[in-house]
């Protein structure tokens, strides 16, 4: 179904995309998206983050404390891209992560308020990097029953999301001269070995949601070509199935002697509710929910596909963008039930 204020949703997904939003730098998009939902006539909140830096929390007047909110985030990931159109697509960064999402939200709770169902909005700094927006948030709710969060699912639900296990390995040694590396001790040969043991670990696996995976997505350190390393150091994510205490000390019994498992982040796996009627997925990424445990029960849905998010031709369909207009007022309609 085609509301009349829909004809602007593409003109507001394509005004967010090209205010470059790059997590740490969301002020600009987040002001710009407060003056919109004020002209909406939604009473809108800037929650303080950090610096300059605010989440954006909407509701209307006589409906401070809504039961139910719609939630993504704001800022994309680098590098920025200015947005495009065809007759069917929406290109650009954050096109379909997130903010072609958030213009399919406003456009949902505006099709719930002209049938009398009030929502909740909230716009969210930092999930790119470490949710800290959602963090923040967190410590601040409204007593919501139920958080509908926006990510690209091609619109089905999901009904599990993987965490993730960020991992730096260091590995040290001694510096000397490369003609004579008797007289050092590599730390890229030490970090090699713990790399190979660590790749050589059988990883869980999930009945729900499938394998755990691991993903080497850096490896620095050393001084020069002709200098022996004393420092090396990989980075390692893993997108989690289940708890991490046994992955943990398997990685600290591969790494052995040879590096130090330093393990930076933890964010847990999680399990989600779903709709009859709705087709289902399995999210292999991370999203703000975990972050979001004190704003209700969670749902996760969103339009686009993951599979171009961060990608340089990042974009969205205009039918599934539309389709989530309906997809959003429609779980919110069955989770408050009658008004």
């Amino acid at each position: 179904m085609i509301y009349p204020f829909l004809m602007d949703i593409f003109a507001l997904a394509r005004k967010l995309i090209d205010i470059e939003s790059t997590t740490g730098m969301e002020a600009a998009v987040g002001a710009a998206l407060a003056d919109e939902l004020t002209k909406f006539g939604y009473e809108v909140e800037r929650m303080p983050v950090e610096g300059d830096r605010f989440n954006v929390w909407a509701t209307h007047p006589v409906h401070p404390s809504p039961e139910l909110v719609l939630s993504t985030h704001m800022d994309t990931v680098p590098p920025f891209i200015a947005s495009s159109e065809t007759n069917d697509r929406i290109y650009g960064r954050g096109s379909c992560d997130a903010k072609g999402i958030i213009a399919a939200q406003v456009a949902a709770a505006e099709n719930l308020k002209s049938a009398g169902v009030y929502v909740g909005l909230l716009f969210l700094v930092g999930e790119e990097r470490d949710s800290q927006g959602a963090q923040v948030a967190n410590h601040q709710p409204r007593g919501a029953k139920f958080l509908i969060n926006g990510e690209p699912t091609e619109n089905k639900l999901a009904v599990a999301s993987k965490g993730t296990l960020r991992v730096e390995l260091v590995a040290r040694g001694k510096m000397a001269h490369s003609a004579y590396p008797e007289l050092g001790e590599s730390a890229f040969e030490k970090l090699l070995d713990a790399l190979e043991n660590v790749r050589k670990l059988k990883l869980p696996t999930n009945p729900t949601a499938g394998p755990c995976t691991m993903n080497i997505g850096l490896i620095e350190g050393g001084r020069a070509p002709n200098v022996i390393p004393d420092y090396a150091c990989a980075h390692l994510l893993y997108r989690l199935v289940g708890p991490t205490d046994k992955l943990r000390r398997q990685i600290t019994a591969a790494a052995g002697d040879k590096a130090e498992p330093n393990f930076i982040l933890e964010i847990p796996y999680m399990e989600f509710t779903s709709v009859p009627g709705i087709e289902t997925m399995i999210a292999a990424f991370t999203t703000d929910i975990p972050a979001l445990t004190n704003w209700g029960q969670p749902l996760l849905i969103g339009p686009g596909s993951i599979h171009v998010a961060h990608t340089e031709g990042e974009y969205i369909e205009k039918r599934e963008l539309l389709a989530a207009v309906d997809l959003y007022a429609g779980i919110a309609k069955r989770l408050l039930g009658p008004s």
